[in-house]
């Protein structure tokens, strides 16, 4: 259908509109002061996302999804303009200036269509559901999202960004809603005739391909030869712009090599993080990575920060410094975490979920520098050596100001100086404080302060895991707030909701709610060894496979029993932006068929697993997390039980050997022999004692286990160390 005649009647329609520049009577320009007190408010005044919220003065008719407006279009018989998109999204915010605050737009949308307003993060399912649709019919997605849909819901008409006007090849909004309308009244039965065949191209998403086949170490091969012509050997990351970091195909880089020996993936990963870390997409003053770069190079990003990259990200740096310990990966993993705890984190433990691109109206401003302003706070010597350092310029790199990166090493930016490399990193440490402590006084970009429970779960498993290889206590007690905060305000019983804004929780959990939760609990029960974590996790799972897990096509949908049902079901299957619920699922049944001794947890793992197959070695970047499952699931996974007082210094250096190696294939089961009950039903533990009243390391495979042994040393040599 792409391009069909359905569309081309569409474009052909926008020709009984054709000015491209309205007459002043009929101009599509805003005509009320967007510095004025907003004197329309609409709907979304009740809701508690922030994105919605931003929306609510907006002179459009805007409805949240729900009944009230799906049951006003089939009333009114009016097609549904649906508008996608998300808080920090710079685009979606254009166009609400250009559009959504345009009277003239407004008085178009009003008049012609029901208008719906949602928030992405929030409704992962309708996401999902129209941009597969967009996606299918142009060749292209992103956001804002637009969608027009008939009463019942089905689309037939959609994009991403319009204008306000005619430019950049794409139709000015206003003419395209009015060609769009005229098309639902002199076309309707055209329009309605592909409705069927709309529903089954989105369905047959749903449908897995042939060719479902045991996964093997040849598997896995093939699908790193997939990946490794895309390497960018130059600047690192995969190749092309806008370049995305790709963080779960880099780990699973990380894990071919510790299976076959393979310098090619290592070395790359280890180019992509240096660069990464010096590129203009790191704060070099703050922490924390922005979305993406628009260029090969890591230069100019996008500015606006995601919880979830900054999760994938430090999980990645800390697996690097397992492999190879270098400063710049710990110090990176610490900036990016001591960032979330001061900007992220609410003061019960909950995350927050993003911070914008824009400041005062404009993308990017309240993280770019010009010399004159680097001058005025570090005077003359320190400026000039902070500037050739970190690239600032008279002409600058963004708009005529400066992004911070570090195009080249110390110790060349020291000779040039005529410094030490020593005296040099000083004098940037003090120059780094001084400017960040300045740039705290600017107005800072929006926060969007709803917490999301997949999201808030993936940051909390990277602190578990720096708590326990960077040894930061802190990190740890982080984690545990935020799941004492999650149980308390986001669960009931073994239910989940997905959204928390303003002490109210709503919305049932979607897949990777639950997939994930359950892998930030049992993140928790590994590093602490506290029972209640992993006896939590396995509710949240055993009810995470009774909504979501579909017996009969042996597949995860995103939605579950509890969820309201769309025109067709939706798949959660490929690693995006974040990791699919289906490829942490699959993750977790492993890791809890070794805890528990349930193998039931692993034969549904091994058939989601071989029917992924053949995409996941076809298109290995789309499936990075399930990629690391199935590394796993072929194993050997060390099964490491230690037993004794979790506070003894003896128990303390036995874990510190377990969690310092990079053991990727590992699960890890901690017994404090005062513990009456900590052992009871888990095959692990079974039989786990003292040596000579000592705490000792119980190495295993396949549920075979190695004699135990008390001192680190030979506990490193168990775990594959050098003798």
């Amino acid at each position: 259908m792409k391009n069909g005649t359905l569309i081309l009647l569409i474009l052909l329609l926008l020709f009984a509109f054709p000015e491209s520049r309205p007459s002043e009577e009929t101009s599509m320009k805003p005509t009320r002061n967007s510095a004025a007190e907003p004197e329309f408010t609409n709907r979304l005044i009740h809701e508690t996302s922030p994105y919605l919220r931003q929306h609510a003065h907006n002179p459009v008719d805007w409805y949240p999804w729900g009944e009230e407006a799906l049951e006003k279009a089939r009333r009114e018989d009016k097609p549904i303009l649906l508008s996608i998109g998300y808080s920090a999204c710079h685009w979606c915010h254009v166009m609400e200036r250009e559009s959504f605050e345009n009277e003239a737009i407004a008085e178009v949308m009003n008049a012609h269509f029901v208008n719906i307003k949602v928030d992405r993060e929030e409704r992962p399912d309708l996401d999902t559901l129209y941009m597969n649709y967009v996606q299918m019919t142009t060749g292209s997605g992103g956001w804002p999202m637009t969608v027009f849909l008939t009463p019942d819901e089905v689309p037939f008409f959609g994009g991403t960004y319009f204008p306000p006007d005619d430019r950049f090849g794409r139709p000015g909004f206003g003419r395209l809603c009015l060609a769009l309308a005229e098309a639902y009244r002199e076309k309707r039965e055209e329009i309605e005739a592909r409705g069927p065949e709309i529903l089954q191209r989105l369905e047959a998403m749903n449908t897995l391909p042939a060719g479902a086949a045991k996964v093997t170490g040849a598997s896995l091969d093939r699908a790193f030869d997939q990946l490794a012509p895309r390497f960018d050997l130059t600047h690192g990351g995969f190749t092309g712009a806008p370049k995305f970091p790709g963080s779960m195909s880099l780990t699973f880089l990380l894990r071919h090599f510790s299976r076959t020996g393979r310098p090619e993936g290592r070395e790359f990963v280890s180019l992509t993080l240096e660069k990464m870390a010096r590129g203009g997409m790191y704060d070099q003053l703050g922490g924390g990575f922005h979305r993406y770069s628009v260029d090969e190079r890591w230069l100019v990003p996008h500015f606006e920060k995601m919880l979830y990259d900054n999760a994938l990200l430090s999980r990645l740096y800390l697996e690097a410094y397992q492999l190879d310990p270098q400063p710049l990966y710990a110090r990176v993993v610490e900036e990016i975490l001591d960032y979330v705890v001061r900007e992220m984190l609410n003061p019960q433990g909950g995350f927050y979920s993003t911070q914008d691109a824009d400041s005062e109206g404009h993308e990017g401003k309240f993280f770019v520098w010009t010399p004159a302003e680097v001058g005025e706070i570090l005077g003359k010597e320190e400026s000039k050596a902070f500037c050739r350092y970190y690239d600032v310029t008279d002409g600058g790199n963004f708009e005529g100001s400066n992004i911070l990166n570090v195009p080249r090493p110390l110790e060349q930016v020291a000779g040039e100086l005529s410094l030490s490399a020593g005296e040099l990193a000083r004098i940037l440490s003090e120059a780094r404080e001084r400017l960040f402590r300045e740039r705290e006084k600017r107005v800072k970009p929006h926060r969007d302060e709803k917490i999301l429970t997949g999201w808030n779960s993936m940051m909390s498993v990277s602190f578990v895991e720096a708590s326990v290889v960077l040894q930061r206590a802190d990190y740890l007690e982080v984690a545990k707030r935020n799941a004492r905060f999650l149980l308390e305000h986001l669960c009931r019983g073994d239910r989940i909701f997905r959204t928390h804004k303003d002490g109210v929780s709503k919305l049932p959990g979607y897949l990777d709610d639950y997939a994930n939760l359950v892998e930030h609990l049992l993140a928790l029960y590994q590093a602490t060894g506290e029972r209640e974590w992993l006896d939590q996790a396995v509710i949240f799972n055993d009810a995470m496979l009774e909504q979501f897990w579909d017996r009969e096509q042996a597949i995860f949908f995103l939605t579950g029993e509890e969820h309201e049902q769309l025109v067709t079901p939706v798949r959660d299957a490929y690693d995006n932006a974040t990791p699919a619920g289906s490829s942490v699922a699959v993750f977790n049944l492993l890791k809890l068929a070794i805890l528990t001794g349930n193998l039931e947890y692993r034969s549904i793992a091994e058939t989601n697993l071989e029917n992924m197959h053949l995409p996941l070695t076809r298109y290995p970047n789309g499936f990075g997390y399930l990629l690391g499952a199935a590394d796993f699931y072929l194993g050997p996974v060390k099964e490491i039980a230690v037993v004794g007082d979790p506070d003894s210094d003896e128990t303390r250096r036995l874990l510190e050997v377990v969690h310092r190696k990079f053991l990727p294939n590992k699960v890890v089961a901690l017994l404090d022999p005062n513990d009456t009950g900590g052992a009871d039903n888990l095959p692990l533990l079974e039989g786990k004692t003292l040596v000579k009243g000592r705490p000792a390391a119980y190495v295993c495979e396949n549920y075979t286990c190695k004699a135990p042994v008390i001192e680190p040393d030979q506990l490193d040599l168990e775990l594959g160390g050098k003798p």
